[in-house]
């Protein structure tokens, strides 16, 4: 017997619009069956853009070649994961931290901290632009941020990539924990219907979108420098034994102003700036645990 096709998702495509388009002139939500990237493909789009293009919500059922940082490869199954890409007109004073505060923005709108108050279970948040699902079964890697950006006459747009596991992925043999290279850290892949049971791709949208846009434009206006602390609820990093690329270890201590992350070394303090500059934990030695989240 043939399995049975999955129900078609319900797309708040109208409840999002009407949410996000008074404050954004010219914005449209627009849903593809299959992509290889919603990033490639707005990239595409701004190369071939005549007249100028306008703000965009490209949402992709399903992506054949989604893309990380670094290259890195983000696979996503159609009502398994929510992959999109946010594309609008962008001219902040500073472009650090953007990533950060993309990051803030959809850990607050799925998982709120009741101020004050402790918490197990809850969303981190790993420089530059990784989501984590933190609690006492460990870390799991719940999604990730890739931004990009381009000029188009003169005008600067920013690509804002989200994919998040909605229910957990089926890691492929060559990435599966204790087969990843080196290079990578090997946590593994968590889910949101984890944390949120029963939430679907098109409730986490509808949850992550309107926020998402005007937490940018506030960064746009303000920089990183307001979100530093919001930042720090979540930085899974922070007081951790952390190796950059080039195998410097160190510790981390949280993000500046500016979005740079600061990693205390031998050599004194660090400040990294670059999205292409790999952070991973160092493994906790035997007998030992990471550093208590709050």
């Amino acid at each position: 017997m043939s399995p049975t096709p999955a129900p078609p998702i319900r797309w708040p495509a109208e409840a999002i619009w009407e949410a996000v388009a008074p404050g954004l002139p010219g914005f449209t939500v627009e849903v593809l069956p299959e992509i290889d990237s919603t990033n490639t493909e707005l990239m595409r789009r701004l190369r071939s853009a005549e007249p100028r293009p306008e703000p965009i919500l490209l949402v992709a059922e399903q992506q054949t070649a989604g893309r990380g940082r670094q290259g890195r490869q983000w696979h996503s199954q159609r009502g398994d994961s929510l992959t999109f890409s946010l594309g609008l007109p962008l001219q902040p004073a500073a472009w650090s931290g953007l990533s950060l505060v993309a990051g803030i923005s959809v850990a607050e709108s799925l998982n709120p901290l009741p101020a004050g108050a402790p918490h197990a279970e809850h969303i981190g948040l790993k420089w530059p632009n990784d989501l984590w699902l933190c609690g006492p079964d460990g870390e799991r890697k719940l999604g990730g941020i890739l931004v990009e950006t381009a000029s188009w006459d003169q005008l600067r747009f920013v690509i804002i990539g989200i994919g998040l596991n909605i229910r957990t992925p089926a890691l492929p043999p060559a990435e599966a924990p204790g087969n990843a290279p080196s290079s990578m850290a090997a946590l593994p892949p968590g889910a949101l219907q984890g944390l949120l049971p029963g939430i679907s791709a098109a409730d986490a949208l509808l949850r992550i979108v309107p926020p998402l846009v005007q937490a940018v434009q506030a960064f746009a206006q303000f920089g990183f420098a307001p979100f530093q602390s919001r930042f720090a609820a979540r930085d899974v990093l922070a007081g951790r034994a952390v190796q950059l690329s080039d195998g410097t270890q160190g510790s981390a201590h949280g993000a500046g102003e500016d979005g740079a992350l600061l990693v205390h070394t031998a050599a004194g303090m660090k400040e990294i700036t670059s999205s292409e500059v790999s952070v991973r934990p160092v493994p906790a030695a035997a007998g030992t645990s990471p550093k208590a989240r709050p």
